[in-house]
């Protein structure tokens, strides 16, 4: 009795290890909600982007670079209170927490779009890179929003917010 060819490989096959699941991060750990880049005046050289990172994994992760092709330089960012005075500053990385998430938002941690290449206009989206400390890499489309449309629910006149 002769044996198929295929039969052999397939029993040669199925006596291989499988690989051991959890023990490394998966790229489906992390999703990204709420993209936006803030809208600049015309001539504006920077702008920012904010977003909500998500972990579901059972590691803690890292966003460690990001890019953009509508900015020249692409850099992670937060604000610091700096004796009274808050300052923006670079950072090497920002920390997302296994099972938990991380909001990048005005005031705090971002990502800074510098040198501009091209004027941003509320609806255009723009399309980011981000790379995280496993190697891993996340494409996805921030939209161009007016920083008005991101604070509507503070400026309300029965707390006489005025517009600057």
């Amino acid at each position: 009795m002769r044996l198929h060819p295929a039969l052999i490989i397939l029993a040669a096959a199925l006596t291989l290890p499988l690989p051991t699941l959890g023990s490394e991060t998966s790229e489906t750990d992390l999703t990204i909600a709420g993209a936006y880049v803030r809208m600049v005046p015309p001539g504006t050289p920077n702008s920012a982007a904010f977003m909500t990172i998500s972990n579901r994994g059972s590691s803690d992760r890292k966003l460690i670079q990001a890019a953009s092709p509508v900015a020249r330089k692409v850099e992670l960012h937060t604000h610091l209170n700096d004796q009274g005075m808050m300052r923006m500053r670079q950072v090497a990385d920002i920390e997302i927490k296994a099972g938990a998430q991380t909001e990048l938002k005005p005031g705090s941690y971002h990502v800074m779009l510098l040198d501009l290449q091209q004027p941003l206009q509320e609806g255009d989206s723009v399309a980011l890179t981000l790379r995280f400390d496993d190697g891993s890499t996340k494409e996805i489309d921030a939209a161009v929003r007016k920083p008005q449309t991101e604070m509507k629910a503070q400026d309300t006149p029965a707390q006489g917010a005025m517009k600057h």
